[in-house]
């Protein structure tokens, strides 16, 4: 009988398919709505952005990222300092403390991704790889949206359903 053959093999490419930049979960973090924005030919940098929930009892910490389409990748945040928005490298990295939720958001604490080696193209997601000091490592692809848009276009988390 072959409809069950089908329909196995379906399950199996379904389930082997990661979430097209969609949700990802790592022991107990909850990584989600990771996105960027396209950038123009010749752009040398970019911002990356998530929001990471941390269900744990134990507090954990986004050590650093890499992306093969960057030289370099370095986590930020922004700051006003004397009226002036700066923005610092955080080499110790981001605290995911226990119970919270952190977001990584345009004007806030980003990935910088730097040394671009190709222009990031709207609407194509682009791999990126998070590594948490005690949760480990996990793959993610990060929605691309327009350049300079606050956030990605139809972006909805099942969360946000029923919300305008």
């Amino acid at each position: 009988m072959r409809f069950p053959t089908y329909t196995l093999i379906a399950a199996m490419l379904f389930a082997a398919t990661p979430a097209l930049a969609g949700d990802y979960t790592l022991g107990k973090l909850d990584i989600d709505r990771p996105w960027t924005r396209a950038t123009p030919p010749g752009a040398k940098a970019a911002g990356g952005f998530v929001t990471i929930a941390n269900s744990s009892a134990e507090d954990d910490r986004l050590v650093s990222a890499s992306a093969i389409f960057a030289g370099r990748v370095e986590l930020h945040t922004m700051d006003m300092t004397d009226g002036v928005m700066k923005m610092r490298h955080l080499p110790d990295g981001i605290p995911v403390p226990a119970g919270e939720t952190v977001s990584l958001a345009p004007g806030g604490l980003h990935v910088m991704f730097m040394e671009l080696k190709e222009p990031i193209s709207e609407a194509t997601p682009v791999p990126v790889s998070l590594t948490f000091e005690k949760a480990g490592t996990i793959e993610i692809e990060m929605s691309v949206a327009k350049p300079g848009a606050p956030a990605p276009e139809n972006h909805k988390h099942m969360h946000d359903e029923g919300k305008n």
